[in-house]
């Protein structure tokens, strides 16, 4: 531990204000677009996976993966190695046509299980964890009219996990409550749009509840089901979204502490990004280019510089390799000019997580006609800011201002040079990480 003395006192020819003038702005950087993702690891998986998610299935602290196979009634569970392989995939048996699985822990009991819809049988297969990444056998629960997605989320606050599902041919919304062991209530059904085709939660209108949202593939826009607090939903409110929105995602995506939109216009050729105005309504979509077909799109920073990116699937060229494509986020909510990584045979969803355990965001990409998950190993590193004192993501005047109260304090935190002492150097030494910004 470095030794300190109780004040230290700052010589008067150095202080912060002195400094910022030194260097009057300093910025994250994050590293190369074109470099962010090493090349593709194909695993194989059953036939015409159609979407993936990640989770710690075996809780030994890495993250594994599970893809929904629309043929063949299975699911695939690829456990993970510990360093971002995969070990081959184990199947188990759902319903009819699966085409959405979400993670969660369902039962209370610690560890994550597994909830899928199953578009042809009009229900949702849960799946409880044995404790070990292998999977108790499915449970069926009612949904309406081909179930197309699905969410987990505490919705009646009560602290056990509920499930949302996206009713494609019926146009709502199913909520199943949990009864707090892993088993489910009978299904209370909301209105949304035409084709209700990606649903997604969080808390809109900072209230503390989960809210839900849809897409809606048929009339072009997003239903914003707000919560009352204890699990029902208000009426729908529409926001315009493109031609044919498909996959969404919700995440803070301009760093103002409240929860946006990001949804794929398939027929339009672009991403829509709807920014909240801070009270659970929607701003009119911004729109970003991504070439033909969008379907899927997730949230996470994928360049290590501390804001939300976006990671796009399309499925515009069959019965050839296809591509991602990356939208990195200039730090306000607006989006650079995509950049294309390469996956397998018509790539249908993606999901980020962190499949290395280096701390950075991977990609994981179910390929319909390749039958496998493509995997894409992140390069960038985490996001790190050794100058960010003040811990929200930029600096700015307040991180030197937190600089001299832990100074003055004689906090360790404040020894910059590392040698233990806290003198004129570490003023110095601060100035330089915060000229290098983050990254």
């Amino acid at each position: 531990m470095p030794t300190t003395r109780p004040s230290a006192a700052v010589p008067a020819f150095v202080t912060p204000m002195l400094l910022i003038a030194m260097c009057p702005s300093a910025h994250a950087q994050g590293c190369d677009p074109t470099e962010v993702f090493a090349p593709q690891v194909a695993y194989h998986v059953g036939t015409n996976p159609v979407f993936v998610a990640i989770g710690d299935l075996d809780s030994d602290g890495d993250a594994d993966l599970v893809t929904a196979n629309r043929s063949g009634r299975l699911i695939s569970v690829l456990l993970n190695n510990g360093d971002g392989a995969f070990a081959p995939e184990v199947l188990y048996g759902v319903g009819f046509a699966p085409v959405g699985v979400a993670i969660g822990d369902l039962d209370g009991d610690g560890d994550a299980d597994l909830a899928v819809a199953n578009t042809f049988s009009f229900d949702v297969s849960v799946l409880l964890n044995n404790g070990d990444g292998t999977f108790a056998p499915e449970v069926r629960y009612d949904a309406r009219a081909q179930p197309f997605t699905l969410a987990i989320a505490d919705l009646d606050g009560d602290g056990d996990s509920d499930l949302a599902v996206a009713n494609t041919s019926s146009n709502d919304v199913s909520v199943l409550l949990n009864n707090g062991d892993g088993t489910f209530a009978s299904q209370v059904l909301y209105e949304a749009g035409q084709a209700p085709a990606s649903v997604v939660i969080g808390d809109l209108d900072a209230d503390g509840d989960a809210d839900v949202v849809v897409s809606n593939y048929l009339s072009d826009d997003v239903s914003v089901l707000l919560n009352d607090g204890d699990g029902t939903l208000a009426s729908e409110v529409r926001y315009d979204a493109g031609f044919s929105p498909l996959g969404m995602a919700i995440g803070d995506l301009d760093g103002d502490g409240d929860t946006d939109l990001a949804v794929a216009n398939t027929d339009d050729g672009d991403v829509g990004v709807l920014l909240n105005n801070g009270d659970g309504t929607l701003a009119p979509m911004a729109r970003y280019g991504m070439g033909p077909r969008p379907t899927r799109i997730a949230i996470g920073d994928l360049d290590g510089d501390g804001d939300t990116d976006l990671a796009v699937t399309r499925d515009d060229q069959p019965g050839v390799d296809g591509n991602i494509g990356v939208l990195l986020n200039r730090g306000d909510g607006t989006f650079s000019t995509e950049v294309f990584y390469a996956v397998g045979d018509f790539p249908t969803s993606v999901a980020i997580g962190d499949l290395d355990g280096d701390a950075d965001a991977d990609l994981a990409v179910p390929n319909w006609f390749g039958n496998s998950v493509s995997v894409l190993l992140n390069q960038c590193g985490p996001f790190t800011c050794e100058a960010d004192l003040d811990g929200n993501g930029e600096l700015t005047l307040f991180d030197f201002l937190a600089f001299q109260n832990l100074f003055d304090a004689g906090d360790p935190t404040a020894d910059f040079d590392g040698d233990g002492r806290l003198t004129l150097f570490d003023f110095l030494a601060f100035q330089n990480a915060f000229d290098a910004g983050c990254g």
